[in-house]
């Protein structure tokens, strides 16, 4: 099996309108395994369009801290700062999508 191939292991991707979010777990050299975290961005640009990539990386010693923080800091705002607000409007199921064993390359 080639480097690349191994590098990644599972991915899932969450459209959001102009953005889409993609999870991707990696493996090391080591096989050890990682989080990349992406954003994509579509802004028009001539007669196409350009994508702009933000990416961040999640290491094991990180998952439990982060998961926390995250849903920790989404219960405050729905409970806390917008507790009238209806979210259920935007539980889509097919905007999640797995994209395992896909050519899509966003390195």
């Amino acid at each position: 099996m080639e480097e690349k191939e191994k590098e990644k292991i599972f991915s899932k991707r969450v459209r959001a309108g102009k953005r889409t979010y993609f999870f991707d777990v990696k493996s090391t050299r080591a096989n050890d395994y990682y989080l990349t975290i992406t954003e994509s961005r579509r802004h028009p640009q001539g007669d196409g369009f350009v994508y702009e990539k933000h990416k961040m990386f999640l290491y094991k010693e990180d998952f439990d801290k982060f998961s926390d923080a995250l849903h920790d800091t989404i219960q405050y705002i729905k409970s806390d700062l917008m507790p009238d607000f209806d979210f259920s409007q935007y539980n889509a199921k097919d905007e999640l999508e797995d994209v395992g064993g896909s050519d899509l390359k966003w390195d």
